[in-house]
């Protein structure tokens, strides 16, 4: 299969699942958007760093997630980004659902 064929698919169904995984990095620690965008590039989740910010905008929007600014020890204060309550309540859902996309995913491949 041609590369950019690969590349097409990995895109579109890595699309859907970047925000699950961000209110999942989120709940396990306060984090600023290099740290995000490092730990989404060494899971291959992300490829262009500019996808992050707009999704980091509309969670914020919608509630799921706030920031603080803290001083650096290096260059100007940085923005950490950590979940709302709003926002476990949405990644509960969404553990639910991953649960459940799985088990149909395999039943299907299994032919069960």
């Amino acid at each position: 299969m041609e590369s950019s064929i690969q590349d097409n698919i990995r895109a579109q169904m890595r699309k859907g699942l970047v925000e699950y995984c961000i209110l999942s990095m989120l709940a396990r620690k306060e984090s600023y958007a290099s740290e995000i965008i490092e730990e989404l590039k060494k899971a291959d989740m992300i490829v262009v760093e500019g996808t992050l910010y707009p999704l980091l905008i509309r969670a914020k929007n919608q509630g799921l997630l706030s920031y603080r600014w803290q001083e650096s020890p290096q260059g100007p204060p940085r923005k950490y980004y950590f979940i709302t309550e709003e926002g476990r309540k949405v990644l509960s859902c969404m553990d639910g659902i991953w649960t459940g996309i799985i088990n149909s995913v395999d039943m299907i491949r299994k032919g069960e």
